[in-house]
């Protein structure tokens, strides 16, 4: 098969380059900040337009993917990186294993991981569904599983984080389904300006999130071989909750579309709801950057190998397309 060059990856390590020698600062990364929030809730919002409420009734109901998905990220992640607590002191930065537990326990991603299952045409609205459940249940688990894995507690506001997502990511959901009967025709003739869209608001909150870290000084406190490390344990995380959530969707008889939204929500950890609550979490813990290394190393490769992945499943789902219509057409017809 023909490799297809994607303009989406090499754009989003051109913003990993950018924020790690042009970080956003002051004003500028206030605005950076509203672009994403504001990109996010019109992310949802066009997804709601675009989605029927059948449809998303139907990623409601979907409860054994929900269940599926919500134990890979809980709970099967936490189990795989829990073992790096063990190792012998002097293995690995205490800071660095600290922030792979936390990255262990975080929800998974929100934007991302619908805008790649849109790519790569799977079950949206349960990629919907189950991104926005995620971060609800993970604005109470995240905290508990923190305290209990890594004797840390901290004070937080679980009722103003719930505020913040309702705010952001269900009320503009809710409202592009109110408006879809004015709207549904739009977006459906420019669904490709929608996917196009998606990727911005990626490329923005990327942006904006990498450009805190390396404020925080994350370059200059961490040791080559820690980083080198780093890399290798997020590559070997990724690569096996992948292939979980893959060859586990289809021992469970999931379909396509359904294995695309349990690749992408399962496998994904969210960078958006990381960093804030690191901040709050480990408010004055001198190695912040390096617990945050994990996430934000985590999320680039998460970005790269799931555009590249995302658009594998595509060229799948047109062959398939194409195939069945070409068998449609050869078909006898009966008179």
């Amino acid at each position: 098969m023909r490799f297809r060059f994607d303009p989406f990856i090499p754009t989003m390590m051109g913003a990993i380059v950018l924020a790690t020698f042009a970080p956003a600062h002051g004003s500028g990364a206030l605005a950076v900040s509203w672009a994403g929030t504001i990109g996010v809730a019109g992310l949802f919002f066009g997804h709601g337009a675009a989605l029927s409420p059948q449809a998303v009734l139907a990623g409601l109901r979907h409860w054994r993917l929900h269940v599926f998905i919500l134990a890979t990220t809980f709970l099967v992640f936490p189990a795989i990186v829990y073992p790096l607590t063990l190792l012998p002191r002097g293995w690995l930065p205490a800071d660095l294993i600290l922030g792979f537990v936390y990255l262990a326990v975080l929800p998974s991603a929100v934007s991302s991981s619908i805008a790649f299952t849109a790519m790569a045409r799977g079950n949206v609205p349960a990629a919907i569904c189950n991104s926005a459940g995620s971060n609800v249940f993970g604005l109470l688990l995240t905290p508990l599983l923190v305290m209990g894995l890594m004797q840390e507690s901290a004070t937080m506001d679980p009722l103003g984080s719930l505020r913040d997502i309702c705010l952001g990511l269900l009320l503009p959901f809710i409202a592009g389904q109110l408006a879809r009967p004015w709207l549904a025709g739009f977006v459906g003739r420019h669904h490709r300006r929608l996917h196009q869209y998606d990727q911005l608001v990626i490329v923005v909150v990327i942006y904006g999130a990498f450009s805190r870290s390396v404020a925080e000084g994350l370059w200059r406190s961490l040791p080559p071989a820690a980083l080198g490390a780093a890399v290798l344990l997020c590559v070997a995380i990724l690569t096996f909750v992948m292939a979980f959530t893959m060859f586990g969707s289809r021992h469970l008889g999931f379909s396509r579309a359904d294995e695309i939204a349990a690749v992408f929500c399962g496998s994904k950890k969210s960078l958006a709801s990381g960093l804030p609550l690191a901040q709050v979490l480990f408010a004055g813990t001198s190695g912040f950057g390096m617990i945050v290394l994990p996430i934000m190393l985590y999320n680039q490769i998460q970005i790269v190998v799931g555009a590249v992945l995302a658009g594998r499943y595509a060229r799948g789902a047109g062959e398939e397309r194409r195939h069945a219509e070409a068998e449609k057409r050869s078909a006898p017809t009966v008179t």
